[in-house]
């Protein structure tokens, strides 16, 4: 990875780096992505929304602000619903953004995985 330099010798802002916040609202975990989702940052994606030794794991996944998503992201979310079901939980996505929502929808994901227009709509059961 490029080190990254500033005038001030702090780092600068990437842009387009992946930033995940991960809270619990009522018992969901509720992932909040901001930035890319790409071959460089699905990994960090995979890791959050592990759920190895959970039971009936219920997340939502916040794409409000994501500006970007690739194949690798996609796929990221798929092998997480994949595992979350298994495991007798549900995963579902909130707010994404056109450009997100567009690749959503012209791969099928949010066919496979719920897809909800805002985050209070993902949280409801």
């Amino acid at each position: 990875m490029a080190q990254q330099q500033s005038w001030d010798g702090g780092p600068l802002e990437q842009p387009g780096r992946l930033s995940v916040v991960t809270t619990a609202t009522d018992g969901i975990r509720v992932v909040s992505l901001t930035g890319e989702v790409d071959h460089d940052t699905a990994h960090q994606v995979r890791q959050v929304l592990d759920v190895a030794g959970t039971r009936r794991p219920r997340i939502v996944v916040d794409l409000h602000q994501v500006t970007f998503m690739d194949s690798s992201g996609l796929n990221a979310l798929i092998a997480a619903h994949q595992a979350v079901t298994e495991a007798g939980g549900w995963l579902r996505l909130a707010a994404p953004t056109a450009p997100v929502q567009r690749v959503l929808q012209l791969v099928g994901v949010d066919q496979l995985i719920d897809c909800h227009p805002t985050l209070r709509r993902a949280l409801t059961p």
